[in-house]
């Protein structure tokens, strides 16, 4: 395996992450637009008057900078170490998946139970990840 692949999956999260960025300005203005709120409600942060089809975006963008750096970090350290391990490849990709079905939850329905369960699955899956790439040391 090349170890250049371990950029693949950092690439598709940040590509998400941009995605999900883009959507704020969108809901915003789109709000803006419709008379829903008004830059006032946006003078520290989002006001209760924002509604929350608005504000679930810079949520979920959020969270896409939170949990997600462990995910970034491992996979370098892959890159870096040149470890082949296509199990933590597959993981990876798996990680990203949940992480996409995550954010399509979140910004379209927001079903709690199923995003939860996205949400639950990507760290189980990150955390193993990490266990795998250091159990050679132990």
């Amino acid at each position: 395996m090349f170890r250049e692949y371990w950029l693949l999956p950092i690439a598709a999260l940040a590509l998400l992450t941009f995605f999900v960025l883009l959507q704020i300005p969108i809901r915003r203005f789109y709000a803006a637009f419709t008379g829903k709120v008004f830059a006032e409600d946006f003078k520290f942060g989002e006001s209760k008057n924002v509604p929350s089809w608005v504000s679930i975006a810079n949520r979920n963008y959020m969270n896409l900078l939170e949990i997600p750096l462990l995910f970034y970090l491992i996979c370098l350290i892959h890159f870096l170490t040149n470890k082949e391990d296509s199990l933590n490849f597959q993981l990876a990709w798996i990680y990203v998946f949940l992480r996409i079905i995550h954010s399509m939850i979140h910004l379209t329905y927001n079903n709690v139970i199923h995003r939860l369960l996205a949400f639950a699955s990507s760290n189980f899956i990150l955390f193993g990840i990490w266990v795998n790439y250091f159990r050679q040391f132990i």
